[in-house]
């Protein structure tokens, strides 16, 4: 019997920031950090993924699902994964995570897993351990770190933000249903050939007969016409002023409501808010 202690990274601000807080305040403990990678992950992912890695001076072990994501939507009958059923988080990362430790728990071991979820979040309830001898720490929460904690912790680290903040509120596939409409006018800017695949596997599920689009109420190419980029452009940009104007300004901080990790709150639950409580962290 032994302890172990796992620790995962989706990629995005706040599980990178706890992997560094556990490096920092807990470094007699020996973690394993690892990744769930679904293969449809940005390419700024995975170069966070590499500036973590120097930090910690350990490498994050990739989980690969047994079965890629054109497997399930074809068990799924081609109908895409959406916020009323999220076989992706299911199927590309739950499980591979739970087949990791799978040896762990069968051998005896105490595993801990760390989840980062902070003390601004009482909303989430993360990960739910399905085995006695498994055990889910929140050291955000418990000591009290917030959203602002978490950048301090980035930033005075070294290690910083993933690029991708620069246009989009989260990590997680290319084709993200939970992204806001401007997302998928950026996705399609940064990364077209993102985009034309999201296009593909929409175009097969409306012929199969999925309820869902990745946008809610409105297919990609009818969202990337030019008269409606301009549209949603438009729109995003009176919200965010209002919502910029709204708020008071940080003297020490004035740059802080520029990061476009803020359109979950300028937009909410009405246009794709929430987000998957593993690829968000």
């Amino acid at each position: 019997m032994a302890e172990k202690h796992v620790l995962g990274i989706s990629g995005g601000r706040d599980s990178a920031a706890l992997a560094v807080y556990v490096r920092q305040h807990r470094p007699e403990l020996d973690v394993d950090y690892f990744f769930t990678d679904t293969g449809k992950e940005l390419p700024e992912v995975y170069e966070f993924l590499g500036r973590l890695e120097g930090f910690l001076g350990k490498p994050i072990a990739r989980l690969n699902p047994r079965r890629d994501f054109d497997f399930w939507l074809r068990e799924y009958n081609h109908f895409l994964p959406s916020p009323q059923t999220r076989w992706c988080t299911k199927q590309l990362k739950l499980a591979p995570f739970e087949q990791w430790i799978k040896p762990m728990l069968a051998a005896g071991d105490k595993v801990t897993t760390y989840v980062a979820i902070r003390s601004d979040e009482d909303y989430r309830e993360g990960y739910s351990a399905k085995h006695p001898n498994l055990t889910v720490s929140l050291p955000f929460r418990e000591a009290g770190i917030d959203k602002k904690g978490v950048h301090d912790i980035l930033e005075s680290s070294g290690v910083g933000l993933p690029k991708y903040y620069d246009w989009r509120s989260r990590s997680g596939c290319t084709f993200c249903f939970f992204q806001q409409k401007i997302e998928w006018v950026r996705l399609k800017e940064r990364h077209p050939e993102a985009f034309e695949e999201a296009k593909s596997y929409e175009k097969n599920a409306i012929e199969h007969g999925s309820p869902f689009t990745w946008s809610k109420g409105e297919p990609l190419d009818e969202l990337e016409k030019p008269a409606r980029v301009i549209q949603i452009v438009a729109d995003y940009d009176r919200r965010r002023q209002r919502e910029l104007a709204r708020r008071p300004v940080n003297p020490l901080r004035p740059a802080e409501l520029q990061r476009c990790e803020d359109l979950d709150e300028l937009f909410g639950e009405d246009e794709g808010g929430g987000a998957c409580v593993v690829c968000h962290k």
